[in-house]
């Protein structure tokens, strides 16, 4: 199993840059597909970014594609979510998760979760 803790999280301008950590706990980390959803308030969960365990492999949601990037460090067992040129509809609450399955689509697919870390974007 593989337990996940998110950070990195907080308050920032319309513009900036933020880089949220997802922290890995489980020695079979590598195995694992890593995503980052994202929950605004009223709004279903949806999938932002994710990486094939190999790291050769991403996906990105058009709404943050060539604004966020995800990756991930196995040795530190990691994975990083950049995010630049934020807007604030990128506001909400960010979610790490790992699945075995590729790509993933939804939510539903996801085997392990963390708790969230809230992303406030101002304008």
């Amino acid at each position: 199993q593989v337990q996940l803790v998110e950070s990195g999280g907080g308050l920032v301008q319309a513009g900036g840059s933020l880089r949220l950590s997802c922290a890995a706990s489980g020695r079979a980390f590598s195995d694992y597909n890593m995503g980052w959803l994202r929950q605004a308030p009223g709004k279903e969960r949806e999938s932002v970014a994710a990486m094939i365990w190999g790291g050769d492999s991403t996906y990105y949601a058009d709404s943050v594609k060539g604004r966020f990037t995800i990756s991930r460090d196995n040795a530190k067992n990691t994975v990083y979510l950049q995010m630049n040129s934020l807007k604030p509809e990128d506001t909400a609450v960010y979610y790490c998760a790992a699945t075995t399955l590729w790509p993933p689509r939804t939510s539903y697919e996801y085997n392990y979760w963390g708790q969230g870390t809230q992303v406030t974007v101002s304008s």
